[in-house]
């Protein structure tokens, strides 16, 4: 999952709601959603009260950018052209095959996921430093989430790459 939305828990949502200055308990709920559909309407993006790659960038959030296949947008576009591919915006298999060659060729972990330390390679991002990179990593002591039932918020997290802040996000109802 490289999204932030309603319904949704973890790491990666208690640093969204730290920089959005809602109250950080780490759970999606009205008051995130509220403040984000607010920063979007604000500074031009969609306001649909979902945090994706292009809303992460522009809250200056790098370390939540993870791009896999089907996440789409200016951040897929930017990638795909640093890759030198058809720069449609959209993350399929021919992208994934893209970054896999780069990441395999470039001494990363070659797993088709563009988070930040293969946006750090291709210096898609200037804002994207060392400490950006590992900030994009669990902590020491953080158990990912066990994945579920197929196409819940902990199976997609559970495809995260392992070491992923991703990893942390489960859904919860209120």
């Amino acid at each position: 999952m490289s999204i932030l939305k309603k319904g949704l828990a973890g790491a990666p949502v208690k640093i969204l709601q730290e920089k959005l200055g809602v109250p950080a308990d780490g759970r999606f709920g009205p008051k995130t959603e509220e403040a984000l559909k607010a920063y979007q309407k604000q500074h031009g993006l969609s306001a649909d009260g979902i945090a994706g790659p292009d809303t992460f960038a522009a809250l200056g959030l790098y370390e939540l950018i993870l791009l896999k296949v089907g996440t789409s947008g200016e951040t897929v576009k930017k990638l795909q052209s640093a890759l030198g591919i058809g720069a449609d915006g959209k993350f399929g298999p021919g992208t994934a095959k893209a970054v896999k060659e780069y990441q395999a060729a470039n001494g990363l972990e070659a797993d088709g996921y563009a988070g930040p330390a293969t946006l750090a390679k291709l210096a898609l991002f200037k804002e994207i430093t060392p400490e950006v990179v590992s900030k994009s990593q669990i902590a020491p002591g953080s158990a990912p989430v066990e994945a579920s039932v197929a196409g819940s918020p902990a199976a997609e997290a559970a495809e995260a790459p392992p070491k992923s802040i991703w990893a942390t996000i489960k859904g919860f109802f209120s």
